[in-house]
């Protein structure tokens, strides 16, 4: 008796179930955002560093001697529109980046993306990555995010822009595919 009635209300459930999962789907909204990222390592009079220093490795990587393992920046990089640093700021990019590979230029970035501008004004985004330096296109796990992006996942695609290997210095192109 007990497990006909449990049958009997089998569908139901399903059916209430499906709903939830349909209602769920359909609240999540994907977004898109282009910017880019000013990483100045050497700054000058009319832009200071952004990128500063804090740690040095002791092991300098076999194919370049005045970069070592552990090296670590502390950052907060201008992010913009375009790729022109006077290009309109959408906000701030904050955390540090450290060379955590003894055998390739492998960072560890973490960064909070903070809008300051625009339609994610008072938002942020988090990112917890592994960045290969030299790789056409890197990928930058999203693990959270506040404001209008509370809770947001996905990823961004990040690509060198332009570098001044001299300076450091580079302008970086992040496409970011946010799940809200």
């Amino acid at each position: 008796m007990a497990i006909r009635h449990t049958m009997q209300l089998l569908p139901a459930f399903i059916f209430a179930l499906a709903l939830v999962l349909m209602a769920s789907a359909a609240a999540t909204e994907t977004i898109h955002l282009k910017f880019y990222m000013h990483d100045i390592v050497t700054g000058g009079p009319s832009s200071p560093a952004t990128a500063v220093q804090v740690i040095k490795g002791v092991v300098p990587l076999a194919n370049d001697p005045t970069t070592y393992f552990g090296d670590m920046y502390v950052i907060d990089d201008l992010v913009t529109e375009g790729p022109d640093a006077a290009s309109p700021a959408v906000g701030r990019a904050q955390g540090f980046f450290q060379f955590a590979s003894m055998t390739e230029y492998a960072l560890l970035l973490t960064a909070n993306f903070v809008f300051t501008a625009g339609s994610q004004n008072g938002s942020s985004v988090a990112v917890l990555s592994r960045d290969v330096i030299f790789d056409s296109v890197r990928e930058l796990p999203i693990v959270g995010g506040t404001g209008g992006l509370r809770g947001a996942t996905g990823y961004g695609l990040l690509r060198t822009h332009s570098v001044n290997t001299t300076t450091r210095n580079a302008v970086l192109t992040i496409d970011m595919y946010l799940r809200v």
